[in-house]
């Protein structure tokens, strides 16, 4: 009899929701086009980074109120 894997995780679930997907892929496309802007008010500078961009859509993800995992804490 094979052994099953133990995972906490339900087969299937989704890590970040169908509304995070989109959040992000509008910041990746404000980002292409140059409308993109970091910092608070959108005061801060240009975004280039690729990773920034991703980061600044999954913010916006969490503001709506998205499925997104909650960020990493810093230590």
């Amino acid at each position: 009899m094979p052994a099953k894997k133990s995972s906490s995780k339900k087969a299937g679930s989704r890590k970040y929701g169908k509304a995070a997907g989109k959040t992000v892929a509008s910041a990746m496309r404000r980002k292409t086009r140059g409308t993109l802007k970091s910092g608070k008010g959108g005061k801060g500078g240009t975004v280039k980074s690729r990773k920034q961009a991703i980061a600044i859509g999954l913010s916006e993800a969490r503001k709506k109120g998205a499925k997104v995992p909650k960020k990493k804490s810093s230590s």
